[in-house]
């Protein structure tokens, strides 16, 4: 088969973009011809997969995505694709992987009516509908079924359509039989002592994923403590905000920031704690995954979508919401010097041992070769070509800037 896959931005340490390249790799062994439509990509190009680079310029970011899809569209009609699939949304698509929350579930819980009337969130919400209108006949990847419930609430989207998937995450980051070895020499490499405590974050959007709130904890911690805690984290963000801070805070030689590493399997072996006390809710956050797998007890805003595994699996806390500080900062300390934590560990460990974590690009491939599939069965033009434009059949909008 030959497959489309579109997104707006590829970089090496999204989690959204690694499962695009899982799950293209999946396919691409399979033997399907596979295609990537991208605005821009930063990284190394995979080797068997096409990169196609669709550079556009405008104002704004969104601005951008239109543009995108404006260029997009035709090469879709006319590149021949046994399906398409979406990881952002947007019109033209046949399958989409559901990373993201319901953009209009956010907008009228989250957003003051004045916000709903700006060109960006009429556009988010305009791609979002061609996607999940009841009309439309995308299928539909969701790793959240809080987010699923979400779309049919807001859309009335067929519940049929859904396709809920394990979390896909990689095997490499459980805990391996030398895991002790892989600590001590990390420690030694970052000259963290046997009576320091490490706190880790991983992921990009510094202020999204909560770093100033992990900041505050640590400066609210018991001075022998503190003295004895550093932070590292590991994401693609602007960092000096968050060196000023640190600063402020009298943190300046607690903090650590690394603009993206390939070695972070190593960073949850060598630290004590994971924090991510995100501001939004992440439909999923395979971060938080990961780092219980390996070993590292997690502490997580419940409202991102893979706590409710750190709460199955009991490897660590929750800060429930709504979001307080202090809370925040008493289950902080109390997670770096709790006798619970050995018991966190190995609760990780075993959970990412005996638990179907792992399965998400083979689930997901077999559901783009059986939509491909389908539309040949039923003899109709390929379904890359069906539905461009609008994804939901005659009612076309006549711009999608």
């Amino acid at each position: 088969m030959k497959l489309g896959f579109c997104l707006f931005k590829y970089f090496s340490y999204g989690g959204l973009q690694r499962k695009m390249l899982q799950i293209a790799t999946i396919c691409r062994e399979r033997g399907h011809s596979i295609e990537i439509f991208t605005r821009s990509w930063e990284g190394d190009q995979p080797k068997g997969l096409k990169v196609t680079p669709i550079p556009v310029r405008a104002w704004s970011n969104h601005g951008k995505n239109a543009a995108y899809v404006r260029e997009l569209l035709p090469l879709l009609k006319n590149g021949g694709f046994d399906a398409v699939v979406g990881f952002n949304k947007m019109p033209g698509l046949d399958i989409y992987y559901g990373a993201d929350s319901c953009y209009l579930a956010r907008g009228h819980e989250l957003k003051a009516w004045y916000d709903r009337l700006t060109p960006r969130y009429r556009q988010f919400v305009r791609f979002e509908r061609t996607v999940f209108d009841p009309r439309a006949a995308t299928e539909l990847m969701m790793i959240s079924p809080t987010e699923q419930a979400n779309f049919i609430r807001y859309y009335h989207t067929s519940e049929e359509r859904f396709h809920l998937l394990p979390p896909g995450i990689a095997r490499d980051r459980m805990a391996p039989d030398n895991a002790a070895e892989i600590r001590a020499a990390w420690r030694t490499e970052f000259g963290v002592g046997n009576d320091e405590k490490v706190i880790l974050m991983v992921g990009s959007n510094f202020e999204g994923k909560g770093l100033g709130r992990a900041l505050q904890g640590m400066a609210s911690l018991p001075q022998p403590l503190k003295q004895k805690t550093r932070l590292i984290m590991i994401g693609r963000d602007k960092p000096e905000p968050f060196y000023r801070l640190a600063d402020r805070l009298g943190l300046a030689d607690r903090l650590q920031i690394f603009l993206g590493r390939s070695d972070v399997p190593r960073f949850y072996l060598g630290a004590d704690l994971f924090v991510h006390p995100a501001f939004v809710g992440e439909v999923a956050g395979n971060v938080i995954l990961e780092a219980a797998i390996a070993g590292l007890p997690v502490l997580v805003t419940e409202s991102c979508g893979y706590a409710r595994h750190i709460e199955r699996a009991n490897a660590g806390l929750l800060i429930r919401l709504p979001y307080r500080q202090a809370d925040f900062d008493e289950k902080l300390a109390l997670m770096l010097t709790s006798p619970q934590r050995e018991a966190w560990s190995q609760n990780g460990i075993a959970y990412g041992r005996n638990e179907d974590l792992y399965g998400l690009a083979d689930v997901a491939a077999d559901l783009i070769e059986r939509t491909a599939r389908r539309a040949e069965r039923e003899a109709v033009p390929p379904p890359g070509i069906r539905k461009q434009g609008s994804g939901i059949g005659p009612d076309e909008p006549k711009s999608i800037s």
